[in-house]
């Protein structure tokens, strides 16, 4: 896999293809292509890159994709809430912060073979989660604490955190990766 674009995953829905699908199932769907593209990627990383701290952000590659991976149910825990119309209370930025500086400091030697499982399950498992959504469930909202108490649905939960989480880091790993590269030419 080139390091440096975006390849559509094999078997992954086109745009007009998923706007056939149903919309639980194109989210489903999402998740999976976003997950298979950062384990696709992290199979590509001599162990240097997976041992490799990201700038300002301080974790290692590895420990990012495990973070990625351990996040999951979480994210899809928050999104049930919404979908049975409960508020999201209690979780504020600082919260998720110490949540991650915690993951860090104890998995910082993440395996890449149990971190590439992990990734695998638990985004099969949200995936499968999503996938039994219906739309009104999708269209439910109530207020979320991460964001100012705005009522948000329960399908921008998703996409806002489940299907865009992998995406937002496979391209900050992408990015520092190819800082990295141009400093040592």
């Amino acid at each position: 896999m080139n390091k440096t674009t975006y390849e559509q995953p094999m078997g992954a829905k086109l745009p007009m293809e998923e706007a056939k699908m149903c919309r639980s199932e194109a989210l489903a769907t999402r998740i999976e292509a976003g997950a298979s593209a950062l384990a696709a990627f992290a199979n590509t990383l001599s162990e240097a890159e997976w041992q490799t701290r990201l700038p300002k952000d301080g974790r290692k590659i590895g420990v990012v994709v495990h973070h990625v991976a351990s996040v999951y149910p979480v994210e899809i825990h928050l999104a049930s809430l919404l979908a049975s119309g409960q508020p999201i209370a209690g979780v504020s930025w600082e919260a998720i912060h110490t949540m991650n500086s915690d993951h860090a400091k104890g998995n910082d030697g993440a395996a890449r073979s149990d971190t590439l499982a992990l990734l695998a399950s638990n985004s099969a498992a949200a995936a499968a989660a999503i996938r039994v959504l219906t739309d009104d469930e999708l269209d439910r909202a109530a207020p979320v604490s991460l964001n100012s108490d705005a009522p948000l649905t329960c399908q921008f939960m998703i996409e806002d955190h489940a299907v865009r989480h992998s995406y937002h880091h496979l391209a900050g790993i992408r990015a520092a990766l190819a800082r990295q590269d141009a400093q040592d030419e």
